[in-house]
């Protein structure tokens, strides 16, 4: 896939099996319509972890014929207003994607397009005045990977290497969110935080996550692609973000933090199908108690964590649920420690 095109890809039906599982289940009113017309539009290759659950979702639609999708992979930041224009100039109606570093230009698009509803990760508020045809997400996944951090600080002896991105709030509540989990079970944790200043960078989240084992961590937080095998070749644990990487590290990532992005897109498909779609934050989708993330299961570390942690987490996982409890959204950046 080159960008500007509108081909789909062969690699876009890589995760076809899984679209299809999800399809089973999708709300009948939605499958009986005429397909929407939707392209994705991605800074980073499909197969990346945040991306990659975006396009899950789409595949899932596409499969059940709610969706026709097609979708724009690496697109530059600067190019990225382009490439907004030329599909809604081919006529598509629902647009998703991620603005973080063209939040100013994409919504000026969005303005010049009001038939057109877009659905982009952002870092800030919909604005119903400015854009009235744009709702904003992003993964609020904090109550899974408060869990995660529960997890983890059964499994640690006390030091925590954590590789992020970038230090931006998407990144920072989730770190905080799995720290606080580490001290619900190990309070004295100390932890090294870093950030690689990339969002798809597996080399050089590798040799940081080297350099924080060698400073003495125990189990790593891998936010990034990279920190898993770096762990893998240490001989520590790791836990994961966003997606399930256990299979390819059976030996390695205790769980993981899952982000399910089906409950934020089939609203939003539903709305443009109703003629209803408005600026909106759809983060709340992302939530647990909307289905939005999970903890991964245990799989191959299934009886390997203390039983007194995960009765803490099942404890903690109903209480998130029947709202009794809320995990604390905390966006500022986190320090090593």
């Amino acid at each position: 896939m080159t960008k500007g095109s509108f081909t789909v890809s062969r690699r876009g039906l890589l995760m076809g099996g899984a679209a299809a599982s999800v399809a089973a289940n999708l709300p009948r009113m939605a499958m009986a319509q005429d397909p929407v017309r939707m392209a994705g539009i991605y800074t980073v290759p499909v197969e990346q972890q945040w991306v990659s659950r975006i396009h899950i979702a789409a595949e899932a639609l596409k499969a059940a014929g709610t969706v026709d999708y097609t979708y724009t992979e690496n697109v530059a930041n600067t190019d990225y207003p382009r490439v907004m224009r030329e599909y809604c100039e081919a006529g598509v109606k629902l647009i998703v994607g991620e603005i973080f570093g063209a939040e100013a230009e994409a919504r000026e698009v969005c303005a010049e397009y009001p038939d057109v509803a877009f659905l982009l990760g952002s870092s800030f508020m919909p604005d119903e005045a400015a854009n009235p045809n744009l709702a904003v997400f992003d993964n609020y996944i904090q109550d899974a990977a408060y869990l995660s951090g529960i997890v983890a600080g059964g499994m640690t002896k006390g030091n925590i290497g954590m590789v992020g991105g970038f230090p931006i709030p998407e990144v920072n509540r989730l770190m905080n969110a799995f720290m606080a989990g580490v001290r619900e079970v190990k309070p004295d944790t100390k932890f090294q935080v870093s950030f690689i200043g990339s969002w798809f960078d597996p080399p050089k989240a590798k040799e940081t996550a080297f350099a924080m084992i060698d400073g003495g961590a125990d189990l790593m937080y891998a936010e990034r692609f990279g920190v898993s095998d770096a762990a893998k070749e240490r001989g520590v644990l790791a836990i994961g973000n966003v997606i399930d990487t256990q299979a390819d590290y059976p030996e390695t990532v205790v769980t993981s933090a899952l982000w399910h992005f089906e409950p934020t897109l089939n609203a939003a498909v539903a709305a443009v199908q109703a003629g209803t779609f408005k600026a909106d934050n759809y983060g709340v989708y992302s939530y647990m108690k909307a289905g939005g993330c999970s903890l991964a299961p245990l799989g191959s570390f299934e009886g390997k964590v203390p039983a007194e942690i995960m009765a803490l987490v099942a404890e903690k996982e109903a209480a998130i649920r029947d709202g009794s409890f809320t995990v604390t959204i905390d966006d500022t950046e986190p320090k090593s420690s």
